[in-house]
């Protein structure tokens, strides 16, 4: 049986750029796309193309729970109101912590923003498996992103009986929240795309107290 080798679990820049993570792993399809989805989300439109409503409108996506975000009596309601929609640092800072449901029940929210190269690119992989999406900053402009598509890589030396696979995450498939046409569905490429115009990332997640 070959031997896998883990090593770091880190998103690089190579030569090309692109989003690697090394990893055991057993079974893999090798040199072949595969594609996670998070099921289940909203289908919302923002109000208009105002910063703050699309920013708002993406949230309760990635929410999805109308008592959590975030409308009307929401628990974020007035911290997602009060975030600058042009910094999702600003908005990680604002949402992080407890808050309250309208019925008085806590709710402790984790809110994690993190720059293109600081980005753990495990945690990408386990985060779409675990059926969360995430916010992306692109070109100054805040996307959901619902998937990603990503290939299994091999490297060493097999006659020594040492492989490492890694995970090269290929596309993003993300939702722009100003439309609800084709112009809805838009792929970041890491082939075609600048990887420097991406701003950052932003996971969140709420759990009861």
């Amino acid at each position: 049986m070959t031997k896998l080798r883990s090593c770091g679990c880190v998103l690089t820049k190579l030569v090309v750029p692109y989003f690697a993570l090394c990893c055991f792993g057993y079974g893999q399809v090798l040199n072949q796309d595969q594609e996670i989805q998070v099921h289940d989300l909203p289908s919302l439109m923002a109000r208009s193309h105002d910063r703050s409503e699309v920013l708002l409108t993406s949230l309760d996506t990635v929410f999805h729970d109308r008592e959590i975000c975030c409308g009307k009596d929401a628990a974020l309601e007035d911290s997602a109101g009060a975030s600058d929609p042009r910094s999702l640092k600003d908005v990680a800072s604002k949402l992080q912590g407890r808050h309250l449901l309208s019925d008085g029940r806590p709710v402790m929210v984790t809110a994690t923003y993190l720059t293109p190269d600081a980005v753990n690119s495990g945690l990408l992989v386990t985060w779409f498996l675990n059926q969360h999406a995430a916010l992306m900053q692109w070109n100054s402009h805040i996307y959901v992103v619902h998937g990603i598509v990503y290939m299994w890589i091999a490297s060493g030396d097999a006659t020594s009986g040492s492989m490492t696979q890694m995970t090269a995450i290929h596309k993003f498939l993300l939702w722009d929240t100003r439309y609800s046409d084709s112009r809805r569905e838009v792929v970041f490429n890491r082939d075609s795309d600048d990887l420097s115009k991406v701003q950052g990332f932003l996971f969140v997640e709420a759990k009861p107290q």
